[in-house]
Parts: C-alpha cells; sequence; structure tokens
C-alpha cells in the first residue's frame, strides 16, 4: 500500500539534491580544475575516477536495503556531502589542492552515490507504477535541472567572483563555499518535505536479506548479456562529450576551442539551456506515460544523440557569433531531456520484480562505469585528435547503443499510463 504523500511537494527537490552534489563533482569540478591550471588530459583521467562509487554502489546498496530506512539515509548523507563541499571550499587556496580537493570529492562522490540509492528506493516504494512514468520526466528533468543549475549559475558565479577579485583561486573558493550552503539548505528542505512514512519489509522481499541472491538473480534476468551491453554503450559518445564539452567553449580559438569566458559558459546553459532541457523531459515523461516505452525508444534515443552534430559544426567552422552556440546547446540540451527519458524507463523495466531498488542499482552502476572508462581517456583522444574530429568520433560512439536498442524486448506499453 502506497502512502499518499504529495510528491509534486518533495520529488522535484529530493531529485535535484540527487543531481546537484553530482553535477559538482563530475562537471563543475572540470572547469574548475581547467581554470585552476590543469591539463586537459589529467582532467579526464583524474575527474573521470570519481564515477567510480556510482560503478561500486550495487555493492552496499543491500546495507541500504536492510538498515535504518532510505528517508534517513538520504537526508544523512546530503549532510555529509554538504559538509565536503564546504571543506572543498577551504583547501582550494592551498598549495596541495588539487590532491587534497579531490581526496574530498572522494568522500563525497560515495555519499552522493549512497544518496542516489536511498533516493531511487524511496521513489519506487512511495509511488505506484503508473505514478512512476507519469513523474518520470518530472524526475529526469529535475535531477537534469541540478546539472545545469552547476554548469550554468554556479558557473556563472564563478566567473563573475573571477572577474571580480582577479584571482581564480579565491573565486573557486567562495564558489564551493556556497555549493556547500545550497546543499544544506536542500537538505533542511528534504527533512521537512519528504514523508516519513515507508513500507516495511515484507515477506515477498526476503531475499533482499540474502546480498548473493540479490546480485545472482540480476544476472539471470532475460537477455542479461544484450541488456549490460546496452547499458554500458548507450553513452559511450555522452561520456566523452561531458568531459570536454568544457574545454572547448573555454579554450582559445587558436587551440580549436570557442574562445568563451566563464560566465559566458554559465549564462548559456543557465538560462535558455535550462528552459530547453526542462521542456524535453517533460515531454518525454509524458509521451512515455501516453504511449508507452515501446513507441518511443527509437525516436527518444535519436533525438538526443542528433543534436551532437552541432558541435561538429561549430569546432569546424567557429562562428563569431554567439548565437550559434545558443542553438546548438538548446537542441542538445532539449534532446537530452527528451531521450533520457526512455534510457531511465528501461532501466526501471531492467530494475522491475524483487530487490528492484538493488536490482536498480546495479543497472545504473553499470552505466556509470559505462561513462567513467571512456572519460577517463577522453583527454587523451581530444589532444589526439583535436576537437573537430574528437567530436565526430563522439557522434560516430552514439551508434553502438542505437543498434543494441533494436534488439531488447520489452513489453512496448512499459510505463504507459492505465485508465
Amino acid at each position: 500500500m502506497k502512502v499518499d504523500n504529495r510528491p509534486w511537494y518533495w520529488i522535484p527537490v529530493l531529485n535535484f539534491a540527487s543531481g546537484f552534489p553530482y553535477v559538482i563533482i563530475i562537471s563543475v569540478s572540470v572547469l574548475m580544475y581547467k581554470n585552476l591550471g590543469i591539463s586537459n588530459e589529467d582532467i579526464g583521467f583524474y575527474t573521470s575516477w570519481l564515477y567510480l562509487p556510482w560503478v561500486i554502489k550495487p555493492l552496499w546498496s543491500p546495507f541500504i536495503d536492510l538498515y535504518g530506512t532510505k528517508r534517513n539515509w538520504f537526508l544523512t548523507m546530503q549532510l555529509l556531502i554538504s559538509i565536503a563541499f564546504l571543506i572543498v571550499g577551504f583547501i582550494i587556496p592551498t598549495s596541495h589542492f588539487f590532491i587534497l580537493s579531490l581526496a574530498v570529492f572522494w568522500v563525497a562522490a560515495f555519499a552522493s552515490a549512497s544518496n542516489d540509492v536511498a533516493s531511487d528506493g524511496f521513489y519506487m516504494l512511495a509511488l505506484e507504477k503508473e505514478q512512476q512514468s507519469f513523474f518520470l520526466g518530472i524526475r529526469s528533468t529535475f535531477y537534469r535541472a541540478s546539472m545545469l543549475t552547476g554548469n550554468g549559475l554556479i558557473i556563472l558565479l564563478a566567473g563573475y567572483l573571477e572577474h571580480r577579485f582577479g584571482d581564480n583561486q579565491q573565486a573557486w573558493s567562495y564558489t564551493m563555499i556556497f555549493v556547500g550552503i545550497v546543499m544544506t539548505i536542500l537538505t533542511i528542505y528534504n527533512y521537512f518535505a519528504t514523508p516519513k512514512a515507508e513500507l516495511p519489509v515484507v515477506a515477498g522481499h526476503e531475499e533482499e536479506k540474502n546480498f548473493s541472491k540479490v546480485f545472482i538473480s540480476f544476472f539471470k534476468k532475460k537477455q542479461i548479456v544484450l541488456v549490460l551491453s546496452f547499458i554500458l554503450l548507450f553513452r559511450l559518445g555522452e561520456s566523452q562529450l561531458l568531459k570536454m564539452l568544457t574545454p572547448f567553449l573555454v579554450d582559445p580559438i587558436n587551440q580549436g576551442g570557442m574562445g568563451l569566458q566563464t560566465e559566458d559558459v554559465g549564462l548559456i546553459y543557465g538560462t535558455f539551456g535550462l528552459i530547453a532541457l526542462t521542456i524535453g523531459g517533460i515531454l518525454g515523461g509524458i509521451a512515455i506515460s501516453r504511449d508507452g516505452l515501446g513507441k518511443w525508444m527509437l525516436p527518444m534515443i535519436i533525438a538526443m544523440h542528433l543534436p551532437n552534430i552541432g558541435f561538429i559544426l561549430l569546432s569546424h567552422f567557429h562562428p563569431s557569433s554567439i548565437l550559434y552556440i545558443y542553438l546548438t546547446v538548446i537542441a542538445e540540451q532539449f534532446g537530452y531531456g527528451f531521450g533520457f527519458a526512455a534510457f531511465m524507463m528501461y532501466l526501471i523495466y531492467v530494475a522491475d520484480g524483487e530487490s528492484k531498488t538493488s536490482h536498480y542499482s546495479i543497472a545504473t552502476g553499470f552505466m556509470a562505469l559505462g561513462m567513467m572508462l571512456p572519460g577517463m581517456v577522453s583527454g587523451y583522444i581530444q589532444d589526439y585528435l583535436g576537437y573537430g574530429n574528437f567530436f565526430i568520433w563522439v557522434f560516430i560512439a552514439t551508434i553502438p547503443g542505437l543498434i543494441l536498442s533494436r534488439f531488447l524486448l520489452f513489453p512496448k506499453d512499459f510505463g504507459k499510463k492505465t485508465t
């Protein structure tokens, strides 16, 4: 029996609080280290290691199922993340900031991965399946909106402080302290807004108590080799694009970049990019809820990857007008919001059944592995190919996942709202 928990009050902020630390650790840190003098190769390699907690989170996700409530877990982890960001802010002005901040980001990454496990489990337990498909678009939109807040407003703030102080270390120190304060506010809101009632563990979930059975049962699912291959390869292009896109936008034109200022990047992603993503995510969730996943899987995947052609054009022609960059980002963000809903809905299908919380964690762990490994070598590939050829390679890398999706078997009406 599900509780009447007014999901509109807590789903948006809870998922924002899942995505916000992720984007700071995985994405914003890229621009921060770039502006603090770290090379593309080191940025790609070392920040990709921060994906590891999301890769191995299935190893401890059963503990989150068994001990305490998921609500207590995500509130505790969010508080720990808040403290970690504040510490990074005070570390940045030191002489060994790179290694020290990476160590603290590592702790925050483990807390953020645990927060994701608890939040995902809470979502699936608190809502009926029809509600899950309807709120999937809202959920993924606010998760992605948190990323654009990091890549938009937070970077815009950092750029403003860089110009005001004329000292990048001081600017990013204050920025990370501000991030810690924002995360604290989100934690406090979730404490009061999320429902305190949770479903008890029932007899049908006894196997949750046996870790080996949880993992073994996942790998006994139908088409598991094809499923894992799809999960690993679906984001092959995106994993490399995300690591090198920000350096591309801020590197000078004589190095193949677009020569933007830090605040330009924040403004582009924090305004029209955010609007496009929100519209795309909402429409994606509505489409699946109305017609089911089968009808929209292929169109959504194409919509997600096709806008990458825009970055190929930017890197080859380097238009002087910033309007072309805005149009490319708008297309990419709308396509991402619209298309990623299909991938997340498919992961819910993969996890469906007994031990769904742990199985969803395993599935997203493989997704994180598919982001981590290509991201580690993205800086070296970009350095070898140059930005123009690199974005062509990124587009080619989206093809394997598209091909594999055509062989996946799942109910065509999965996620469709029933009357």
